[in-house]
């Protein structure tokens, strides 16, 4: 592990190497605490995958910067609930058998005159040992935990936390460039003098600052941090946007002037009831905005787009090897997902190979989610049956799965309702339905409805009952049925096949 020292002598420490000596652990659980200035969380991977699952997830915000910009020490009210909340994780890692729990603490730990000692007490009453890194590093897995959930991911990283806000720069093939911190932090600007024009000049000129170093032709800022995901879940609000996930949300420039604006014309007790955001984040939510705006008029990006992917997703990234970072993580949990749940693991490999021809023309973001609807075709089938068309876009739509926007989640949904259902008309799901355009509407109908044909055709494999041929240019879509096939080719089949022609606007022909 390699250690730096600051000007104030403390040693900070970069983790690039910490992981090399821990086993690549595929399929076992990895733990992760971050300890940041306004909250610590403590989360459990099961697995080290390309697209793990949450397995435990516990968060308090402690505080323990707040006012430490004033005192120079870590709030002694703060570092004491930031201790009890450390003790409780050391016990529950325990009990979950997770060795070693990895801990990262950021900028309040970091600065604070204190926050050696803390480290220390830390370490001889919970054995946990706090590793505490600098800004850099900080931006560095950031950037980690967005590649995780986005891995063409290119633009700029933008980490805020309670004292500091971090830049990170993505190139679009995985790589991290520049990186950059800076003392924008909310719990900063609380001192800063000169009231709210006092705080947007200094804002101004450190945002300034940091564009001379990271550059501002980034098409693209990745939000990371709380407050962030706070402003765009106030932006859902407003918008009366029909999704409320947050990961992979986009805002353009002019959304987020108009929500920050909203959010100033409004009670914060009101619209913390509203959306469910805690008061002490609600707290911090005025001066994030302020930073935001600014970061939005300095770096002029296209869009933002929130990620719930950060430290502790760029964690567990460091015990990915370079192999299975090149995996499609939602293929990944897609397969996953197929092997714990569906009745026939494997078999949607088998139907997408099967329904392949229908879709050949397919674009590369197209043809992944095909794949993915195929492997998931299967596994809501202990749902009731009245229930199950539901019950699959739901959990689709609101899955904790990476490397989908939500368009792409609704598209995803509505073909797996099609898999169980001829009609979507008066579904509950509908508002959502106003993400996709007419023709990706149609083309999810599509994919539904051969999915529940071929899903029914064989129960092994639909290959070795027939292949299927399409001709646009004839508008006819062909079944060659073998032996076997004929024998399966009956009513429901038959009734099922006809619905997916009508579907394409095809002639249906059987040989």
């Amino acid at each position: 592990m390699n250690n730096v020292q600051t000007s104030s002598g403390k040693n900070i420490e970069h983790l690039g190497k910490m992981f090399e000596k821990l086993p690549k652990r595929a399929l076992s659980r990895v733990g992760v605490v971050d300890v940041g200035s306004n909250s610590i969380r403590l989360v459990v991977f099961d697995g080290a995958a390309r697209s793990p699952a949450y397995f435990y997830n516990e968060k308090v915000m402690a505080g323990l910067g707040a006012k430490m910009a004033e005192t120079g020490k870590l709030n002694p009210e703060g570092a004491e609930r930031g201790f009890a909340a450390l003790a409780r994780f050391a016990a529950l890692a325990k009990g979950m058998d997770i060795e070693p729990l990895t801990c990262v603490a950021t900028a309040a730990v970091r600065e604070a005159e204190d926050g050696p000692a803390f480290q220390d007490r830390v370490e001889r009453e919970t054995g946990l040992k706090l590793h505490v890194i600098d800004g850099e590093e900080e931006a560095r897995l950031s950037a980690q935990g967005v590649l995780l959930g986005w891995p063409d991911a290119k633009g700029l990283v933008c980490d805020i936390g309670g004292n500091s806000m971090e830049l990170a720069e993505l190139d679009g093939e995985g790589n991290i460039g520049r990186r950059v911190t800076s003392q924008l932090g909310p719990f900063r600007l609380q001192q800063i003098k000169g009231g709210k024009e006092g705080v947007i000049k200094h804002i101004r000129k450190i945002m300034g600052e940091l564009a001379a170093k990271m550059g501002t032709d980034h098409d693209r800022i990745y939000l990371v941090g709380g407050s962030w995901r706070a402003i765009a879940r106030l932006d859902m609000e407003r918008a009366k946007y029909p999704m409320t996930v947050l990961h992979e949300y986009r805002m353009t420039p002019e959304a987020v002037h108009d929500t920050v604006k909203w959010i100033n014309d409004h009670d914060i007790n009101e619209l913390r009831a509203k959306v469910g955001i805690s008061s002490s984040r609600m707290e911090l939510l005025p001066l994030a905005s302020l930073v935001l705006e600014q970061l939005v008029d300095t770096f002029k990006p296209k869009e933002l787009a929130v990620s719930s992917y950060g430290i502790r997703e760029g964690l567990l990234y460091e015990h990915m090897s370079d192999s299975l970072r090149k995996r499609d993580p939602l293929i990944e949990a897609a397969r996953f997902t197929e092997r714990q749940m569906a009745r026939i693991p494997g078999f949607g490999k088998k139907l997408y190979q099967f329904l392949e021809p229908i879709f050949a023309d397919a674009t590369p973001e197209r043809e992944r989610l095909i794949h993915a609807a195929c492997l998931l075709h299967d596994t809501t089938w202990r749902a009731h049956p009245d229930y199950r068309a539901e019950a699959c876009f739901d959990n689709v739509t609101r899955a904790n799965m990476a490397a989908l926007s939500h368009p792409e989640r609704v598209f995803l949904g509505l073909a797996l309702l099609h898999r169980y259902k001829n009609s979507r008309s008066n579904s509950p799901m509908e508002p959502l339905f106003k993400l996709l355009t007419d023709e990706e509407i149609r083309d999810a109908e599509i994919l539904g409805k051969a999915m529940r044909f071929g899903a029914m055709f064989a129960i092994d494999d639909p290959s070795d009952a027939g292949t299927l041929r399409y001709f646009p240019d004839k508008k006819q879509l062909q079944l060659k049925l073998t032996k076997t096939g004929r024998q399966l080719m009956g009513e429901v089949a038959q009734a099922r096949f006809q619905s997916l022609c009508k579907a394409m606007d095809v002639e249906p022909v059987v040989l």
